[in-house]
């Protein structure tokens, strides 16, 4: 295949035909459809990741990447927390009660209340330590969510009355236990759910208010979550199990994928339509070049040849729109980034600005596609255009 003829050629109808403009214009309307549909894919994309990460960054911090649980009365004591903390050094210990109770002052409120040894808390939760940072902490204090501490009017050093779901004996009667505690502080994760029914408290008031010796649970932090759950699940006793960040949120997680892949279906549509206009642009063209391609063929250009000629010519086109869209998702990302286009309500989101963040596995996966759509969309009129019967056309066009 003579390589020289074929660019050429490919350059020449590369020109802006004056006397055919319909088919330049196809061309370039295929031109900006490719460079929007990669351009958009490339940003849809890239937020959606954001988002994941936005919501698995909060997820992950308040479920804990792992946490040891009681199933069935499991027994989970100081001795079982001391032998997991020498076997594994690398991972960060935190034991907790867990218990329902309602808050009140002028209101009342149900929360899940946490009981945990602050010490070690602070260090697998970060949005709790920013909350007790520099405050002393006794045996009766309370840590609550920013949402509830606002609703409820609460304001630091406040003494609120919790009322736990455990009762005591009064005669023929039951009571509900009741406590006077401090609200040192209040974390803000983020997420109004956690804000509003989640508080911590400090595990040794809790035991004893509960009356209560062993732990509910364990929350563990690990940096190979998903290593380290096999091996642990071998060393739990009968009745003791222990489950992932992402085994809490298994179908919140499912749905943001499938949304994922949703979208990047619907989108790369956007591709396929602008490759139709490819297709035709390359027909029309073949169609008012009969003459020229049969008398090139007569010639001496070989089959090969004239296909490789408009198979070229959609791929330059296909090719620099895939290399505008690049540019234009990359400016897209980057007024996301700097400038605050678009506001999103913190409590909802758990961010008021979008986050984006494109990983290498999608850019690679929209440039792939999109490069086999033009491939597929090249290949049938260049095709056509090496099969044109030269005696035929010679003799009546």
């Amino acid at each position: 295949m003579n390589k020289k003829f074929v660019s050429f050629i490919v350059k020449k109808y590369l020109k802006f035909d004056k006397t055919q403009p319909f088919i330049s214009v196809s061309f370039i309307l295929a031109f900006l459809g490719i460079a929007t549909g990669v351009g958009v894919l490339i940003i849809a994309m890239s937020i959606m990741n954001g988002m994941d990460e936005e919501f698995e960054k909060k997820l992950t911090i308040m479920n804990y990447p792992l946490t040891i649980y009681s199933q069935t009365g499991g027994n989970i004591d100081n001795e079982f927390v001391e032998r997991l903390e020498k076997k594994y050094p690398n991972l960060k210990f935190s034991p907790y009660i867990q218990t329902s109770a309602i808050i009140k002052n002028q209101q009342m409120n149900g929360v899940i209340l946490y009981g945990v040894d602050f010490n070690k808390e602070k260090e697998i939760n970060p949005i709790l330590a920013k909350a007790i940072q520099g405050n002393q902490l006794r045996k009766f204090d309370i840590v609550v969510g920013k949402r509830l501490f606002d609703d409820m009017g609460i304001n630091k050093n406040d003494k609120v009355v919790m009322i736990f779901s455990n009762s005591d004996p009064y005669g023929i009667e039951v009571a509900p236990r009741l406590k006077k505690v401090r609200v040192v502080s209040y974390f803000h994760s983020g997420l109004n759910a956690y804000d509003k029914g989640i508080a911590y408290m400090n595990i040794k008031g809790l035991k004893v208010i509960l009356r209560q010796k062993n732990y509910t649970g364990i929350h563990i932090y690990s940096k190979t979550p998903f290593k380290d759950i096999k091996k642990i699940k071998k060393d739990l006793p009968f009745g003791v199990g222990i489950i992932g960040w992402w085994q809490q949120n298994g179908n919140f997680f499912s749905a943001l994928k499938l949304e994922k892949r949703a979208m990047f279906l619907v989108l790369m549509l956007i591709i396929i339509v602008a490759s139709l206009n490819i297709i035709g642009s390359l027909l029309m063209m073949i169609m008012n070049r009969r003459k020229e391609i049969a008398l090139m063929m007569s010639l001496g250009a070989s089959k090969k040849e004239i296909k490789a000629i408009f198979f070229r010519l959609g791929m330059v086109v296909g090719f620099f729109g895939i290399i505008a869209g690049i540019s234009l998702g990359g400016i897209g990302i980057w007024a996301l980034n700097t400038f605050d286009i678009v506001s999103l309500p913190a409590d909802v989101y758990g961010t008021s600005k979008i986050p984006t963040d494109l990983s290498l596995v999608d850019f690679c996966l929209i440039v792939i596609g999109a490069v086999v759509v033009i491939m597929l969309s090249s290949f049938y009129p260049a095709k056509k255009a090496s099969e044109v019967d030269i005696l035929t056309t010679l003799r009546f066009e």
